[in-house]
Order: C-alpha cells, then structure tokens, then sequence
C-alpha cells in the first residue's frame, strides 16, 4: 500500500507530458521549457497564496453591503466566516484544476499512496504535543523577549458573542483551518520542490508566510504559528500524505476554539 520515494521528491509524481518537456529540453541544450516551468509555478503559487482569492471574495461581499470588516476594522462574524468558507472551496477547487492541467491528481498530491487510518491516527497522536510546543515557546518568548506579546487578547474572541457565533466559528476554524490550510501547503510544496528552489527552500517560505498571516494575534503568536506550520510542512514532506497535517491541525484549531469559548464563558 506504501509508495516508493521518486528519484525527484520523497512525494513528487510528475506527469508525463512534464517529463517528456524537460527530456526535449536537455537533448536540444534550451532553456525555455525549464524557465516556462518555473515562471507558471511561480504564478500557481501566487494564484494559490490566499491573498487573491480572499481580496477578491472580501470585495464582492463587501459590495454586497456585507463587508467581513467595518470602516474601523473591526471584524463581522457572519461575513467573516461566510469569507473563509467561500474562500476554502474557491482555493481548493483552483488547485484542483491547476492540478488536472498539469497532468496530476488530487490524490497523488494529498493521500501519497499512504493508509488514510494510519496517517489520520499519526495526526491525532501529535496534537498534545503540538499544545505542549506551543506552550512552552510562547511563555519562552515573553519571558526573553516580552515586546513580541503586543496583543493582549486574542482578536477573535470578540467573534464569539453567542452560541451561534461560536459554532460558526469552530466549522470555520476545521474546514478553513485545517482543510483549506493543508490543502494549499501541501500544493505550494509540491510546487516549490519540483520548479522553485526546492522542499527546504519550500518549507521555509511557506512556514515564514504562515507566521505572518497570523500576526494580527501577536508577534509571539506569529512566531508559535510559524513553527506549527513548520512541522505540518515537515510531516508532508516527510510522509508524502496530506491527511496526517489535516487532522492534526483541524483538531487542534478545534480545541483552540474549545479554550476560547471557556475563556468568554459562551454556553456550549
């Protein structure tokens, strides 16, 4: 049931039309085809950064008189997550075709051939651990470094006014979280491994662009989050499935959402 690492990537299983191009390429000594390669890589991983599609999806909605924030930024819970959630199908549908266009599948790139029980079993026994590291690094950073806590509260507590609003939130922080999230680094991996510099160079990027989405919840918190990026990265690389990050991470998302509920004492 376990697929053999490629000479290429311990994950990679490139289309044959792709190989076929590089082929051509090296018996006629060009370069065209391998800069072509790179530049529409570069493009998809652009494309499949979340800055496009949410900019987008953010201004039909707020043309819609349901802006995700008002004219003070403060964030709106029901236009928020209605973003998110359109977001998570419009990214991961935009992935599937650029995917089919070169010639790959869905379940090449996040299942890898691997047992879906085994790997989803791997992501839940990680969880606790991820709590602990978590933990541990940001009371590390605000006992060395306490300017990086310059967020008091964590600004999506004030999303969780109601019951209602709560359970929004808790399906938007698994799909949007742990799906969507899995899905699209697991994609820009792929195509940082085989077009732009490379997995270390991939992991990096991709953990260093995940901290910073969440800066708005503190420097600590980006710096905590970069990391938890790091080792969902890490694992995908590593084990060339995507299920193990996508249920590690959308558990712990959930109790995330758990603890914040406690915090504001929300009725559950």
């Amino acid at each position: 049931m376990e697929t053999a690492p490629s000479t290429e990537s311990p994950f990679y299983e490139p289309a044959a039309g792709a190989q076929l191009s590089r082929e051509d390429t090296l018996e006629t000594g060009g370069v065209e085809g391998p800069r072509r390669e790179r530049a529409g890589a570069l493009l998809e991983v652009l494309l499949c950064s979340g800055v496009p599609t949410q900019l987008l999806i953010g201004q039909v909605l707020a043309l819609g008189g349901w802006s995700p924030f008002t004219r003070a930024g403060v964030p709106q819970a029901g236009p928020l997550f209605a973003l998110a959630l359109i977001d998570t199908l419009v990214l991961v549908a935009l992935i599937a075709a650029l995917q089919r266009a070169r010639g790959e599948t869905m379940g090449g790139l996040l299942l890898g051939g691997r047992l879906i029980r085994r790997e989803a079993w791997f992501g839940v026994v990680l969880v606790p651990a991820l709590f602990l590291a978590v933990g541990v690094t940001v009371l590390t950073l605000r006992q060395l470094f306490p300017w990086l806590h310059n967020v008091p509260a964590n600004p999506f507590e004030q999303l969780m006014r109601t019951p209602r609003d709560a359970g929004l939130f808790s399906i938007v922080a698994i799909v949007a979280g742990g799906l969507r999230e899995e899905v699209q680094r697991a994609f820009l991996l792929r195509r940082f491994s085989t077009h732009l510099g490379g997995p270390t160079v991939g992991l990096a990027v991709v953990s260093v662009a995940f901290g910073a989405g969440h800066i708005v919840q503190g420097f600590d918190a980006a710096v905590a989050t970069g990391m938890l990026g790091f080792v969902w990265g890490l694992m995908y690389l590593r084990r060339g499935s995507a299920v193990g990050p996508i249920v590690s991470h959308a558990l712990y998302n959930g109790t995330q959402v758990l603890q914040l509920m406690l915090v504001r004492s929300v009725p559950l």
